[in-house]
This record gives C-alpha cells, structure tokens and sequence, in this order.
C-alpha cells in the first residue's frame, strides 16, 4: 500500500539522547538507534520510501520531559523540544507531522504550550510518555485522572487535537512482582499494563463524561484493552465502587480512543481490535527507530482485511484526525 501514515515515529535531540540511552543503551542495536532517532534528512526518508509511507508522525522519544523532576525545567525543556521539532519539520513539511512534547508537571503551562504548539507552530496534538512526577520525588506517579489536570484536558478538546498516551516504566516502588525477570520491564509487557492502567483510570475517572469531544491515542493495538474489555464492562457494571460514569467502559473505547498498530503487527490481534472499537478508529503506526518500518510495512500490507478497512487504517484515518493537508493530486491505493 502507498501512501501510509505511520503516526508513532520518534525522533530525540541533543538533549533528550541520554534518556534514549537509560532506557535503550543496553540493547546491541543502540548505535542504530541513536542515529536514527537524531536523523530527519535522509535515513529517515528512504525508509519512509521503500515502506510507502507518506507521512511519519512525528513524537520525543520516552520519558522526555514526563521523566524530569523539576516542573520548571520540563516547561523550558518542551520549548526547546518543540521549536526544535518545528525547525526540522519545516525542512520537509511534505514528509513530516509534529506532535508536541508537554510538560505535565505542570498544567497549565502543559496546556499553554500545547496551545502555542498548535496554533503558532501548526502542530497537530500531543504525545506523552505516561504518568509524570510530584516536584522533586523521584519514586513517584502523578496520573492525568486527576482533578487538576481538567483544566488541561478542557483546552486538548477546545483545540481539538488528539492526545497520544505513551507507555513508560513503571516506578521502581512498583516492580516487587517483575524482580529476577528484567524482561518483563519492557516493551514485552510491563510497558502495556502500565498504559493500559492508565488509561482505564481516565475513562472511569469520568474525563470522558466532561469532555465528550476528546481523543486519546493509545499504541500497540490497545496495549491489551480490545482483549480484556468485556471483562472490564462486567466487573464495573457489577461492582461500582465508587465509578459514577454513564456509560461502560467499552463504549468510552470506541467513542474517544485510536488504537495504533505500533510495534504490535499481529493480524489476528489488528482484527480483535477492529471487531472492538471499529476499523474507524485504528490507525497504522511502526514505533520507529525502536521497530523497523520495512517489518511494519510488509506485515500490514499484507495483512488478511478488506481494502477499505486497510485505506481506512493505513491512511485516511489518520488524515482526518490529525488534519494532515495533502495535494489533490496524492492518491493512495490498498493494493
């Protein structure tokens, strides 16, 4: 298929390498990596090529700003980030769609440089990598459920872009039941279940009851939420304790999240999803540098689905969501 948008693509700058080389510095592809994560011009182009993909998506590498301990300096941080991004972005404006990093340490200035990120930079929405810190204290969590992040969720539907929820490492207080298995702290499975907590904790929060217009993103085909849904829905239907929302969780899925195919091209688990929340609301992602985009490509091209769930998911999805301008001329075939 030509003409694909991959929408959870990473890049890092000089000064978020080192966090790039904390969580993947042991890995023997690292090198690789790092040059690929700090490269716009030409890598990243020919790769985007050979894999039809029009459009990389463009977000900070994990943790970025979410990692910091200093509220201050996370809001500096973004900036820096973000105009960084921007100047890249302008060199290929035809190739390359920017999200932008937030501080959300910090609110309101999270909400004050999404907005200057939309509006003066011409992003298209956020992406950030999990839970984030209380000031100074490394062994902690501050999820977006809570009531002072209203304020800044009423901005993301006010300027109507998505929210992109990316996975991080769960707090050192936090990995008892992972001891003696490093394995499991990454991407294999420590990674979903925090995210997937996550994001059960905003919709039961009633975040999505208040602001009915939001969309967040979640990758890997719904870090497991398609599979367990229906377990969720039956519990929390039965069992309260304390969820006032109007809906079941279920219907928050389908009404107000994407699922992104990053770095999870499995068929059958691509079809679970679209028989869950529809083939209206996933979207194709690689997860580069960290997956290969020819790997990605090649999986979903062939993947066994229709052609017009694979336009849909491949492309038109994604343009309408991100409000990706292209030429009249560009067309895109599943074939």
């Amino acid at each position: 298929m030509q003409g694909k948008i991959a929408v959870e693509e990473h890049f890092a700058f000089q000064e978020s390498v080192a966090d790039a080389e904390r969580v993947a510095g042991r890995s023997p592809f690292w090198p690789v990596l790092k040059r690929r994560l700090v490269e716009f011009d030409q890598e990243r182009l020919e790769e985007m090529d050979k894999a039809g993909i029009e459009f990389s998506v463009l977000a900070l590498n994990s943790p970025a700003a979410q990692g910091m301990l200093s509220a201050k300096g996370a809001v500096d941080f973004c900036r820096r980030a973000n105009d960084f991004l921007a100047e890249q972005v302008a060199k290929h404006p035809d190739r390359l769609v920017p999200l932008a990093a937030v501080p959300m340490q910090d609110p309101d200035a999270a909400a004050q440089e999404l907005t200057r990120c939309v509006k003066d930079l011409g992003f298209k929405g956020t992406l950030v990598h999990g839970y984030t810190h209380q000031e100074g204290v490394a062994d902690s969590a501050v999820y977006y459920d809570l009531p002072q992040y209203l304020p800044f969720w009423a901005q993301v539907e006010q300027l109507g872009v998505p929210f992109y929820l990316h996975p991080r490492q769960p707090l050192p207080s936090q990995q008892l039941m992972y001891q003696g298995h490093p394995w499991l702290m990454s991407a294999a499975w420590a990674f979903g279940v925090e995210t997937a907590t996550h994001t059960l904790r905003l919709i039961c929060s009633g975040l999505f009851d208040r602001y009915p217009k939001l969309n967040v993103i979640v990758g890997h085909l719904g870090e497991g939420l398609p599979f367990m849904i229906w377990r969720v829905d039956h519990t929390v239907t039965r069992i309260r304790q304390g969820i006032t929302i109007k809906k079941k969780p279920s219907d928050y899925l389908r009404s107000n999240f994407y699922l992104t195919t990053s770095g999870n091209f499995h068929t059958l688990s691509m079809i679970d999803a679209m028989l869950e929340i529809g083939s209206d609301r996933i979207l194709f992602a690689v997860d580069y540098p960290f997956q290969r985009m020819d790997e990605g490509a090649e999986w979903f091209d062939g993947a066994s689905i229709n052609d017009l769930d694979k336009l849909k998911i491949g492309r038109l999805n994604s343009l309408k969501l991100f409000n990706v301008p292209v030429a009249e001329s560009t067309h895109a075939t599943a074939g």
